[in-house]
């Protein structure tokens, strides 16, 4: 019985040695984990700090992206400024459009001094005094929503083609900035996976789009849009 007792003993402290105390009633225990050293922190700072100014530096290009589609039909968004509807123009006076739209919602300030309910409708009148004809420029007003106001637009145009019994072939988006690579998904799951959607997004004047974050207007302009491209992207669901 002896024998067996001190035989037993280098095993008990084997076992004793390869499993962690435990605490907290048998519901905790230690492990041992690895921990970066210096050099590890500092080539982990690097990254970390490589990837945040990759992500600065194309945070402008991703955003405001070009992905012209000319042909078809051209939608504008009425609320864009005019040098972007002067682009509007050059563009229809460059490539042969069947028609163009002009989106946009209500206009909140200022209304009963323009004459003009919405920015569909002030769009439109803006590009009748920069040269294009009634024939070619249609105004869809959009509704009065409390907020998602682009897809809101898209869904009015889509309402509007579907009533009208008009048949787009592909779509040309033009809008201002930024604000691109969001639009067209709005567009897009209005109108649905099968129609081809371009866009053109015209340039800001109002701040340096490669060095966006050095003026106020540009990092408050693109900070937004990114934030409500991740939210149009990843948490926003049609009803």
């Amino acid at each position: 019985m002896k024998e067996n007792s001190v035989s037993q003993k280098p095993a008990d402290k084997r076992a004793a040695i390869e499993a962690p105390p435990r605490k907290g009633w048998g519901l905790l225990r230690r492990r041992q984990c690895l921990v970066p050293t210096w050099r590890g922190w500092l080539v982990l700072a690097l990254v970390i700090v490589g990837l945040t100014f990759g992500a600065i530096r194309g945070a402008y290009p991703f955003l405001a992206v070009n992905d012209t589609k000319p042909g078809g039909v051209l939608v504008v968004e009425g609320w864009a400024a005019d040098y972007a509807l002067e682009a509007a123009v050059a563009e229809v006076k460059q490539f042969s459009y069947e028609k163009v739209y002009v989106t946009g919602g209500p206009i909140e300030a200022g209304a009963p001094l323009t004459g003009y309910k919405t920015y569909a409708e002030l769009g439109t009148a803006t590009l009748l005094a920069m040269g294009l004809s009634t024939n070619v420029v249609q105004a869809v007003p959009g509704p009065k929503v409390k907020q998602d106001r682009t897809y809101a637009c898209a869904v009015a145009l889509k309402k509007w083609v579907d009533e009208h019994s008009v048949q787009f072939t592909r779509v040309n988006l033009l809008t201002v900035g930024p604000h691109a690579r969001r639009s067209r998904l709005l567009f897009q799951q209005s109108f649905g996976n099968d129609m081809p959607i371009g866009v053109i997004a015209i340039t800001e004047p109002d701040y340096d789009a490669r060095h966006w974050w050095r003026s106020s207007q540009g990092f408050r302009v693109v900070t937004s849009e990114a934030i409500a491209y991740f939210y149009a992207r990843f948490l926003f669901h049609p009803s």
